[in-house]
């Protein structure tokens, strides 16, 4: 029987939508870690099948940090406005571009800053952030560009 105290939780925790939550509850037996788990596979599955799908719509995000000594622009692409002017997906645009303000000058492609380690989340790369966002949203998602700034 599916625990509803559990999936108000997970898709509180994930974004994802209600049935694909449920879903993945019932697909696991509500546990949890395993329904998480679900939805990381189904989000990667999600993004190959998308991949090739053209990405004319977006946000541009920046981030400065508070010693005004490094900031960071990025480009953040998907199909639709509809998704582009989605306050969640803006949010996912500012978070990528603080973790480019972390990043070390070694990071120089956009290719090497995908399979970085997220900051708020070191288990997940910024392409595991990425994914998650195409199962959530739908839509293929890309980050087309970045730059860092350092005084």
């Amino acid at each position: 029987m599916l625990d509803y105290k559990k999936l108000k939780q997970l898709r509180s925790e994930t974004g994802v939508s209600f049935s694909t939550c449920k879903k993945a509850l019932e697909e696991t037996k509500n546990d949890m870690a395993a329904a998480k788990e679900k939805l990381k596979q189904w989000g990667e599955t999600k993004a190959k099948e998308k991949a090739g799908r053209v990405t004319t719509q977006g946000v541009i995000a920046s981030y400065v940090h508070h010693n005004r000594k490094v900031a960071a622009m990025i480009e953040l692409d998907c199909e639709t406005d509809f998704v582009a002017g989605n306050q969640e997906f803006q949010a996912l645009a500012q978070e990528i571009a603080m973790q480019a303000a972390s990043m070390g000058p070694e990071t120089t492609t956009v290719e090497a800053f995908l399979k970085t380690e997220y900051i708020r989340d070191p288990g997940k790369t910024v392409n595991d952030l990425i994914k998650e966002a195409v199962l959530k949203f739908g839509e293929n998602i890309k980050l087309k560009r970045f730059i860092k700034w350092q005084v």
